[in-house]
């Protein structure tokens, strides 16, 4: 099955980091503004993207300053049952994430797309960390005609 990886250097602290994607309030300032719900392990948090879609996330596993882990448990079909995680640690001046979309089923062309937004939306939580200001949606950077 083929994943989708990023790498991302922050230069914060891995609670900083952490906090940007274990809280509501933190995610509804990279990702999207339209989040909410439940950020507890076995809470569900809903990822609304205006009129275009959602994803709705389990959150699986929380290990403060090192990892988040969630499934998708409803959103486009080719997501469900998907795992999102989110592998933090410190090296040197940088917090490192190490971003994993798991499980897909075949690289279809969404899955290309997907793979540009989260690194779009991985730059957003780089800069709302070190600068105070993501770009979550509906300001994020555009990048075909499907979003």
């Amino acid at each position: 099955m083929p994943d989708i990886l990023h790498r991302v250097g922050i230069k914060s602290s891995p609670e900083a980091v952490y906090k940007a994607l274990a809280t509501i309030d933190g995610l509804s300032h990279w990702w999207t503004d339209e989040t909410r719900g439940d950020s507890k392990v076995d809470g569900v948090i809903h990822f609304q993207f205006g009129e275009r879609g959602f994803f709705d996330m389990k959150v699986v596993a929380l290990e403060p300053a090192k990892r988040v882990l969630w499934q998708v448990v409803d959103g486009p079909a080719e997501w469900i049952g998907t795992k999102v995680s989110y592998d933090i640690r410190q090296e040197g001046d940088y917090t490192i994430v190490l971003f994993k979309h798991e499980g897909w089923q075949e690289p279809v062309e969404f899955m290309h797309h997907c793979s540009t937004k989260w690194g779009v939306f991985l730059l957003s939580m780089k800069s709302l960390v070190e600068t105070g200001r993501g770009a979550p949606y509906p300001n994020d950077v555009k990048i075909d005609d499907w979003n």
